[in-house]
């Protein structure tokens, strides 16, 4: 299994830098004139990958210290949002220590030829997680063998709780036995947004590292970057919940307000639809493609109507540009029932990533919003 560069996680968390790039930036600086890089001294500074990685600060200093006082775990699980530069980290982690500062090494690596640095990421078919098969013949006993030019050797796992998810735990096991023998200078990088969803034996060896939602200011750059009119960011930021994919999904042409009204469509159904109208919408929401991110759009919704009923401001809230139909909603609902459904909204989300059926999923979703009225 070759390593495999993930496209729904290419979002640093940095304007205009994919996953796979390292836009080395972050300190005050200047450049010589054989382009090495000079603090405002003019002293020589080596310069790092996790410099591009913003608005991490938290977990940026706790890798940079591991590096410098030589104390790198066997394994890390970087947990947080989707979208927030977890695998960004972790390359730009394996990066630094790999490469030592040595260009000719980093650009290897960002092309994906170093041995000695490996992403291995889900499958882009099927059921999505790594065959044991696959692991134990194919990724595995590249660690036996590591390191093979550097000090040290990095595998790197995203979305792990996608490759090794509990309810299969072939591959997890086979895992951990690697990581509860860990050789010397081998390390395992897993990034995860779920990670209650990996076995608690794999959690247990890994030193956690958290990610942060994005800040707005940070986002804007993102979609700015990326050509997203200024009438689409605003909405786009506000229900992203700081998670640069959602937000670039939701700046498409018209997304937000298509999934507004899906939205308001679904809250109208639960309130006065009959169960056949209830079955034939959770059809057709099984045949949607952005399932998962129009769920998390209701899931939002419903958190709005709970806390608009408290006295939250209207800029506080994902659903912002539409505060006058949410005052018309949050007489109907009250707090405690929208925080019920929101809770509904999580469970069913979370029982479709562990791969339940998606139409027995909605009905028992719609059916028991309907029964919060």
């Amino acid at each position: 299994m070759a390593p495999r560069r993930d496209r729904t996680a290419r979002w640093s968390g940095d304007a205009g830098i994919r996953r796979s790039g390292c836009v080395l930036s972050g300190r005050s600086s200047r450049r010589g004139p054989d382009d090495r890089d000079f603090d405002l001294h003019g002293e020589l500074r080596t310069v790092s990958a996790l410099d591009s990685v913003r608005a991490q600060d938290g977990a940026v200093r706790a890798l940079s210290r591991a590096r410098e006082h030589g104390r790198i775990a066997s394994a890390y699980l970087f947990d947080g949002p989707s979208g927030v530069g977890k695998e960004l980290a972790a390359v730009a982690f394996a990066t630094d220590v790999v490469a030592g500062g040595d260009p000719h090494i980093v650009a290897r690596i960002k092309s994906g030829s170093h041995p000695d640095v490996r992403v291995f990421g889900p499958r882009d078919e099927g059921k999505r997680n790594i065959q044991v098969d696959v692991l134990r013949n194919e990724i595995l006993p590249l660690a036996q063998f590591a390191p093979f030019e550097a000090a040290s050797t990095f595998f790197i796992f995203p979305e792990a709780d996608v490759s090794f998810p509990v309810f299969q735990p072939e591959a997890a096991n086979a895992l951990l036995k690697t990581l509860e023998e860990p050789r010397p200078n081998v390390h395992f990088i897993l990034t995860s947004e779920r990670p209650d969803s990996l076995l608690p034996t794999i959690r247990s060896r890994c030193q956690r590292v958290r990610f942060a939602r994005l800040p707005d200011a940070l986002l804007r750059d993102i979609l700015q970057s990326e050509g997203v009119t200024d009438d689409s960011i605003a909405p786009a930021i506000a229900l992203s919940a700081g998670r640069a994919d959602v937000a670039l999904a939701l700046a498409k042409d018209g997304a937000v307000d298509a999934l507004t009204d899906l939205i308001l469509s679904v809250d109208d159904a639960v309130r006065g639809s009959g169960p056949g109208a209830l079955v034939e919408l959770s059809e057709q929401l099984a045949r949607r493609a952005d399932l998962e991110l129009a769920l998390l759009t209701l899931q939002t919704f419903y958190r709005d109507v709970a806390v608009t009923s408290l006295g939250v401001p209207a800029e506080g809230l994902g659903f912002s540009t539409r505060g006058e139909e949410l005052q018309e909603r949050i007489t109907s609902v009250s707090s405690s029932a929208a925080a019920a459904r929101v809770s509904l909204i999580h469970q069913c989300v979370r029982s479709m990533q562990q791969n339940a059926n998606r139409q027995v999923a909605l009905d028992s979703l719609l059916f028991g919003l309907r029964n919060l009225c």
